[in-house]
């Protein structure tokens, strides 16, 4: 169901869909995997009630990641232990702020990747996210709850956060449009950080339209006169299928980079791995280790293992990553001098099964994702079907949210779609 068809339900009518879908649509195990916190039938119709209808979201319910605050709702972010080291939020957050305002209605709250420390949607404590239309799959991470409320159906709207792709590698996984905004701006601002210099705001639809619709809302829509200017970089490490598909959906946006745009890219980007676990490891690790030690026994031990690294760091690794970031970041300074996009794959595969998730496969994905987490720039995901019914993605890298690149782009997806 489109924004349009759930705005004609009434608030009765609204939230009983919405418990309906879930319990229909997630199997018991994965209802526990995907779902934080689910208010009841008559409470969420209430909250129906409340929304202004002819406010752009009106009646529109939305899945929230659980690392955004909300008044009176503990706070666990993937984990079990959160609430212990911090008080029950007593203020709604920015994003939940902004889509009241919208006429968004809160329908629940999502799990994710411990801490948002995860690519893959793993969880120990209260289970993997699984592709809602390929069990055994993963949604990917650590969006992972709120990719599979807008995979499923469930919702039309999910809220996540992208540090390292975390809303672009689960809409690759799961066929969705996705949309990540920049570091420290307001949305982003009180959620619970996992890396401040790289955390944005994001967000998931199903489709083109509503995608339109939802940034038009929080961030507002601009379009342009001229067709923008872009171009597609193939990085390597892709599967063979992947390539291709990639290939060929990115030529109804963009041409190939010329040799020179594509070697200076390539030069700049090798870095960009390295650069982005080192600053992440210190980032994380300042933001936990008050509490760390203590709870050390608590964390899923892959998070933890991520956590602590940061011990084994170097003053010339660190050393190396400012100079990197530097680099990646003065190279798309010099690329939006000459243009208006950059695409790039969003994964180099599809979704993976739990036999998958392995670190070599979170290497190669970070590989293409980490060059925009870095610069801090806002990304749109395009979805990309492939021949097996599973699917990957592009990622649309603009370096402002409001470029009219994001218009254009969403409009020739409809326009394709039509054809």
């Amino acid at each position: 169901m489109t924004f349009p068809a759930w705005q004609q339900l009434t608030p009765a009518e609204a939230a009983h869909e919405v418990h309906h879908r879930v319990s229909t649509r997630l199997a018991s195990g994965q209802q526990r995997a995907v779902i934080a916190a689910l208010p009841d039938e008559t409470e969420l119709a209430e909250s129906f009630a409340r929304a202004p209808r002819n406010s752009p979201l009106g009646g529109v319910p939305y899945f929230l990641k659980d690392l955004f605050p909300v008044s009176g709702q503990p706070m666990f972010a993937g984990s079990t232990f959160l609430p212990e080291v911090r008080p029950t939020p007593d203020h709604d957050s920015a994003m939940v702020r902004a889509l009241r305002d919208a006429g968004g209605v809160l329908a629940g709250q999502t799990h994710l990747h411990e801490f948002a420390y995860g690519i893959t949607g793993e969880n120990p404590h209260y289970g993997d996210c699984e592709h809602p239309r390929f069990p055994g799959r993963t949604t990917g991470g650590s969006s992972s709850g709120s990719a599979a409320i807008v995979a499923a159906g469930i919702a039309p709207l999910a809220i996540g956060s992208d540090t390292g792709g975390s809303v672009r590698l689960p809409a690759a996984f799961c066929g969705l449009f996705g949309f990540r905004l920049m570091p420290r701006d307001a949305l982003i601002a009180d959620a619970f950080p996992l890396a401040p210099s790289y955390d944005t705001a994001g967000w998931f639809t199903a489709g083109a339209a509503d995608m339109k619709t939802a940034i038009g809302a929080l961030v507002g829509l601009s379009s342009g006169q001229d067709t923008p200017a872009g171009c597609y970089l193939e990085l390597p490490g892709l599967d063979p299928d992947i390539a291709l598909a990639c290939r060929e959906a990115a030529s109804a946006l963009a041409p190939p980079a010329d040799v020179a745009t594509r070697d200076a890219l390539l030069a700049a980007f090798s870095g960009s791995l390295d650069a982005y676990n080192s600053t992440v490891a210190d980032e994380a690790w300042a933001v936990h280790q008050s509490w760390a030690e203590r709870f050390r026994d608590r964390y899923d031990p892959a998070v933890w293992q991520r956590l602590n690294r940061v011990h084994a760091l170097t003053t010339g690794q660190r050393t190396a990553a400012q100079l990197a970031t530097t680099a990646i970041r003065n190279a798309f300074g010099q690329f939006f001098r000459a243009y208006d996009f950059l695409v790039l794959p969003a994964s180099p595969f599809a979704a993976l099964t739990k036999a998958d998730c392995t670190a070599a496969n979170r290497t190669r994905i970070l590989a293409l994702t980490a060059p925009a987490s870095i610069a801090g720039l806002p990304v749109l995901t395009l979805p990309v079907a492939l021949p097996s019914g599973l699917s990957t993605g592009l990622q649309v890298i603009i370096p402002h949210p409001c470029s009219p690149v994001v218009s254009w782009a969403l409009s020739t997806c409809l326009e394709q779609l039509s054809l």
